[in-house]
């Protein structure tokens, strides 16, 4: 499993510590200095099954400067919402789990994370 982590995020620590008490092996990315491509931002987005907007953190400062609230939802509008938010990182929702089995979870609730070690039993009994 990969962590999209941000080590100051009171969320992301809640998710280390979970997976380390669970024991469910991880690697952390520190994805604020390794920004994601468009490309790989892309597929995350597929393996979430969610759109840009779904998991962009819209009340931050840089969101608020480039006017995020008020573009379009809608699919001619995903590049530009891609974009912005490979070149602004910050405005990724975290952490997201890109898990063993090819899905992925934003880990910011006990519900996500009792799923994501769930499921990283199930792909380790396979």
């Amino acid at each position: 499993m990969e962590i999209w982590n941000n080590p100051a995020c009171s969320k992301c620590a809640t998710a280390r510590a979970t997976l380390d008490e669970a024991r469910v092996p991880y690697r952390l990315r520190a994805y604020l200095e390794e920004s994601p491509s468009a490309a790989e931002f892309t597929e995350v987005l597929r393996r979430l099954g969610a759109r840009p907007w779904d998991i962009c953190r819209t009340q931050e400062p840089v969101a608020r400067d480039l006017g995020l609230a008020a573009w379009p939802r809608d699919e001619a509008s995903e590049p530009r919402w891609v974009e912005a938010m490979v070149a602004h990182p910050e405005l990724i929702q975290r952490p997201i789990l890109l898990l063993d089995d090819g899905g992925a979870l934003v880990g910011r609730t006990p519900e996500a994370l009792r799923a994501a070690v769930d499921r990283s039993a199930a792909e380790r009994d396979r």
